[in-house]
């Protein structure tokens, strides 16, 4: 995968679109997932961490709309909408959601590469931290597991939204609200078993913890510096 530009996931419900994308992008040296479905898609954003997300617009069951505006909140993955449609409020409505560029069916496939070049270079500079090493731990949140004295522990998705926002805000404190946002949970109690759990798989001594520490009245804060 290190010879590959990007991992990019085409989500298209035609057939032909997606293989024909597939095959291109391949061309191109870039590594390709497709999936047929938002709900294909749904698992396998849970799983694996894209560079960009192709997503058509209108497909069967879920549209490609109702995606975005479920998983842009939690993801930074940049995305290119594909539709058969080209009129401007369908194109507002894409942005609107979080789109990052649109591109109307049909389309010459060289000018899908230059699109996503332009994003991938333009995002490079501003890619999340998925990944932290301090001290005798390291949390990947590519692989899902906290390495801690050569043991390697289990993150599930949840933990993996905390540890993102705290990786890549380290030293700030997160309210309870602002995490519970995060992980659409709206009862503060919930939060804290989470943070308690994260904490056997982060500290020597969860009791007393250095690392992942409470704010008293303010929240949580990460110390990986």
């Amino acid at each position: 995968m290190n010879n590959f530009l990007a991992h990019i996931l085409v989500v298209d419900d035609d057939d032909g679109i997606r293989k024909l994308v597939k095959q291109f992008l391949n061309e191109n040296n870039y590594l390709v997932t497709t999936a047929q479905s938002s709900e294909e898609a749904q698992n396998k954003i849970k799983i694996i961490e894209f560079d960009l997300i192709v997503l058509d617009i209108m497909m069967s069951g879920k549209s490609g709309l109702e995606f975005l505006i479920e998983n842009k909140k939690n993801i930074d993955t940049p995305v290119i909408l594909l539709t058969a449609r080209g009129e401007s409020g369908d194109r507002i409505r894409g942005f609107e959601s979080g789109a990052d560029d649109y591109l109307p069916k049909p389309f010459e496939p060289k000018e899908l590469i230059l699109r996503i070049k332009s994003i991938l270079n333009r995002t490079k500079s501003k890619k999340s931290k998925h990944l932290a090493e301090f001290e005798n731990i390291k949390i990947d949140l590519n692989k899902l597991f906290i390495f801690k004295n050569n043991k390697q522990y289990k993150i599930n998705n949840t933990e993996k939204i905390i540890l993102k926002k705290m990786i890549n805000s380290p030293g700030k404190t997160l309210s309870r609200e602002l995490i519970g946002n995060l992980i659409k949970i709206d009862k503060e109690r919930s939060v804290d078993v989470i943070i308690t759990r994260l904490r056997k798989k982060i500290e020597d001594d969860p009791k007393n913890p250095k690392y992942l520490q409470t704010i008293r009245g303010k929240g949580y804060v990460l110390w990986i510096d």
